[in-house]
């Protein structure tokens, strides 16, 4: 099974539609910056989060990039 599909089969599981092309894009680019911000455990939980909020997956990626810059 390809990634595509499991989520396409996951998203109905749950009852919602699939993420489309950009979005995902958009949460790997998310998890990548979670991931090399701190370790890669953050990459899941900061994508879940992002999920909890409700935030597009853009602001999302903003906030994420926010919190990796060097203060």
């Amino acid at each position: 099974m390809t990634a595509d599909e499991w989520i396409a089969e996951f998203a109905s599981a749950l009852a919602i539609e699939p993420p489309d092309d950009a979005t995902v894009a958009t949460l790997l680019e998310l998890a990548g910056v979670a991931a090399h911000a701190s370790e890669r455990t953050a990459a899941p939980i900061a994508c879940w989060l992002v999920g909890r909020t409700g935030l597009d997956a853009s602001a999302a990626l903003a906030h994420a990039r926010d919190v990796a810059a060097p203060a």
